[in-house]
């Protein structure tokens, strides 16, 4: 995602990203530490507050993306680095697994969008 947002963020590609500690207790730490972890991979796109994607407290924005673009198995992200595009629009268009790599499947794809 790294390369993806230093390629692609002077043609308008905005990467946002959304700590989440519902999968394993990966993100435990508060927001300045999650987001000085990031720092260290060379992340310099948007990162959010730490929210809930899944459960009756779920962040509204993931309530959304999750409704118009379902996984394979349910209505739910089943693991952490679940990336979904959205278009111009605000439409998400795309959703990915965790284990897609950024480059080159969703490279491929942002390029109908940018």
């Amino acid at each position: 995602m790294v390369q993806l947002h230093e390629k692609y963020g002077p043609q308008g590609l905005s990467i946002l990203a959304f700590p989440c500690n519902q999968f394993g207790g990966q993100e435990p730490g508060t927001e300045a530490e999650i987001k000085t972890f990031a720092e260290g991979y060379g992340v310099k796109f948007d990162m959010f507050s730490k929210i809930k994607v899944n459960g009756n407290d779920a962040h509204p924005l993931w309530n959304f993306l999750k409704s118009k673009q379902g996984g394979t198995l349910g209505n739910f992200i089943k693991w952490n680095f679940t990336k979904f595009v959205v278009d111009k629009t605000g439409n998400p268009v795309a959703r990915y697994s965790p284990q897609t790599n950024p480059i080159p499947t969703i490279e491929k794809d942002l390029q109908k969008y940018l």
